[in-house]
């Protein structure tokens, strides 16, 4: 199961009942942030999953909207008590940007480990069973999408493993896709364990036009967040000249990808009603939500 909230949804500046948009997953116990503008701690405090357990902090591009809290949200991690290493994934330039940001917060109590992004999709293992893949979006800096996969590995299959006389008391390690040597003999996970099932695939792409690769990227996710810089299809010209997404534009690649579900954020500080175009969006792509700040939700794996 993976939790998702999605902590804000403004873009360009916090408004009073509108925070900049981040996305927080849970997963294991574990909590992993994406984008981190000016007062993301505080909608993460109203939402009150805690700050110990953020591990991993994945920025998407340097506009201030999306890191400028940066500073502030690791001495709060520091504050809450954590002493594990802490990794933060980027565009090229992140050890520079960062180093900056962190004059005004030099101490830290845990070790901040940086990756820096290449221009091709990448995939960054972070367990056995998780890994965050990223890919360059279609901005006016340097910007990337990201999307959390949790891998789903086969069924034990206990018929096999009886019939070929492996022991019990190793099941459980190859059940956790580990060889074994056990009395001269070698029993490996394939042994016992079926196809790959279906995992969880959370997507986020924001502040980027639709860009080639998109729709690959994003193919059959169980959710995918993407911005909705302007309701209106008359701001197109506007949404080229500054790089951003129409609804319409998302919701296109949303029925393009087959994903499962979809969630519009990043609205301009000028939308102050988005709902007023959710019957517009579902006669694009039906299962859409209007993101609103701290909206959450829990993904379990398909039977």
């Amino acid at each position: 199961m993976l939790d998702v909230a999605l902590l804000g949804t403004g873009g360009m500046m916090p408004l009073p009942n509108r925070f900049l948009t981040s996305l927080l997953c849970r997963y294991k116990g574990n909590l992993f942030l994406i984008d981190c503008g000016e007062g993301t701690q505080v909608t993460l405090k109203m939402l009150g999953w805690g700050f110990k357990n953020i591990g991993v902090i994945c920025i998407t591009h340097y506009h201030a909207d999306h890191i400028s809290g940066l500073p502030g949200m690791l001495l709060t991690i520091g504050n809450s008590g954590r002493t594990q290493e802490l990794t933060i994934i980027g565009p090229k330039g992140l050890e520079t940007v960062f180093r900056g940001l962190m004059t005004i917060a030099p101490e830290l109590p845990f070790e901040v480990r940086l990756i820096e992004l290449g221009e091709s999709t990448e995939n960054i293992f972070i367990s056995d069973d998780l890994y965050i893949s990223a890919v360059k979006a279609e901005h006016t800096i340097n910007c990337f999408s990201y999307c959390i996969n949790i891998r789903r590995k086969g069924k034990f299959d206990v018929e096999k493993a009886c019939r070929l006389n492996i022991p019990k008391e190793l099941w459980s390690v190859l059940q956790n896709e580990k060889e074994v040597i056990f009395e001269n003999n070698v029993y490996t996970p394939q042994m016992v364990l079926g196809n790959e099932r279906k995992g969880i695939k959370v997507c986020y792409c924001t502040d980027s036009r639709p860009f080639s690769g998109i729709v690959d990227f994003v193919r059959n996710a169980d959710l995918f967040i993407c911005e909705g810089m302007y309701g209106e299809d008359e701001k197109l010209d506007k949404a080229i000249e500054h790089k951003h997404m129409l609804f319409s534009e998302a919701g296109k690649i949303a029925a393009e990808s087959d994903v499962s579900e979809l969630w519009l954020t990043h609205f301009s500080p000028a939308l102050k009603e988005p709902e007023e175009f959710s019957e517009f969006i579902k006669k694009i792509f039906p299962n859409t939500v209007i993101g609103y700040d701290r909206i959450n939700k829990s993904i379990l794996f398909d039977n």
